[in-house]
């Protein structure tokens, strides 16, 4: 999925901003439970900084994010972005591998648009296969790492294609995980769930279940993406 996307706050401020910009991330940005002030933030595959970002918006520089990107180009741009933001000192942009990522930080919201394709034929680009298929990062080596770094009561928020997202739950839930939200996403009424918003915790929860559209037939945004995203356009 891709929108046109012009936040009211930090893109269009500066000409020199690169912000690349899908659905997928926007969703996530918006959605992701956002933790008490002074709480530490972890976004899993920065890419051009989008998600951090938005959380940074959302909490109004509050918390400390640190947003872990494997690809040097895209990390290259995030930091461009973060620097160019008016919250440079609330996203941390760490370069490197999040599987190999140690740190005595502890985080209460973990957020990632990991990659998604299973057993797919590797892309031709190796930096589009590190960026959409899971080979350079597992979704049980994904879960390892947040179990690892998450508080006790911290919450991992992702988005993925919903036979994905169905694959890491069931995964998660066999390993100690519990489903705390499920939103699925649904370009118009009359598609299929294309993608699965969902929320995982250590802790046991009853499940909040939701569904989002983000079209009318008329091709218009519905009011409920509108509501959600309202503060990141600076018109629908």
């Amino acid at each position: 999925m891709s929108a046109g996307f012009q936040c009211k706050k930090f893109y269009v401020a500066h000409d020199q901003c690169a912000m690349k910009v899908g659905t997928d991330g926007l969703l996530l940005g918006a959605f992701a439970p956002l933790p008490p002030a002074g709480s530490a933030i972890l976004d899993i595959g920065a890419g051009s900084g989008l998600i951090s970002l938005m959380l940074a918006q959302r909490s109004l520089g509050a918390n400390l994010i640190d947003a872990v990107e494997l690809d040097h180009a895209a990390a290259t741009q995030a930091a461009q972005n973060v620097a160019n933001s008016p919250w440079p000192s609330a996203v941390q942009l760490i370069r490197g591998d999040i599987l190999t990522y140690r740190s005595d930080k502890r985080y209460r919201l973990i957020v990632s648009n990991p990659p998604f394709f299973q057993q797919a034929l590797a892309a031709k680009d190796v930096r589009r296969q590190l960026a959409r298929h899971n080979d350079s990062l597992p979704f049980a080596a994904l879960l390892d790492k947040a179990a690892e770094l998450l508080t006790d009561h911290g919450v991992f928020t992702l988005i993925l294609p919903l036979t994905g997202a169905e694959q890491l739950i069931t995964l998660a839930t066999a390993t100690g995980w519990h489903l705390a939200q499920r939103c699925e996403v649904r370009s118009t009424a009359l598609k299929p769930a294309q993608r699965l918003l969902f929320s995982l915790g250590r802790q046991v929860q009853d499940t909040a279940h939701s569904s989002l559209i983000i079209q009318q037939a008329d091709g218009s945004y519905t009011a409920e993406y509108k509501a959600l995203l309202r503060d990141f356009y600076l018109k629908f």
